[in-house]
Order: C-alpha cells, then structure tokens, then sequence
C-alpha cells in the first residue's frame, strides 16, 4: 500500500531507523504513525526481501535491498500511470 511505497521511498534516500521514518512520514502526511502500524509495514517488507535491518545495539537501521530498489521504481511507474491527469 502507499505506506510500504513511502518506507522504499525514503529508505532510497538513506538508511533509518523506525523512528527516523516515522518522523519523515509525519512530515510528508501530516501525521506520525503509531508503532502498531509501521512496525508490521517493516517487517512484512523485510519477510518479502524488500529491505533488510542491521542491529546495533538497541537501534535497528533499516536499509532498502536490489529487490527493494526495483520494487520502487516498478511502484513509481505504477503510481505515474494512476494518477497522471488527475491533477490539474
């Protein structure tokens, strides 16, 4: 769905941890999302090998993999066929 797109996004730009993308998504929707639901968006995009965690201590980082890069850029191709025309 569009959360799992956002996290690709973002995580294309630099690695995170979950609070890291929390506060980006909040900044691009206006609110932040409750650990109840990126968390799941995490860790079903890590079971699909879409992004893999590297632990550190208590942080754990998360960093889009190659099937995560083109799983992206199939999605923003998708998202353009959508919704291209529909804005003014």
């Amino acid at each position: 769905g569009l959360l799992s797109f956002l996290i690709l996004f973002l995580l294309k730009k630099k690695p995170m941890n979950g609070q890291e993308l929390a506060g980006e998504l909040e900044k691009r929707k206006g609110d932040r999302p409750s650990p109840g639901t990126i968390y799941p968006a995490l860790k079903c995009l890590k079971e699909m090998g879409l992004i893999k965690e590297k632990k550190k201590g208590k942080t754990i980082t998360y960093t889009l993999t190659k099937k995560g890069e083109g799983s992206l850029k199939t999605a923003k191709k998708k998202f353009c066929r959508i919704f291209v025309g529909c804005f003014p």
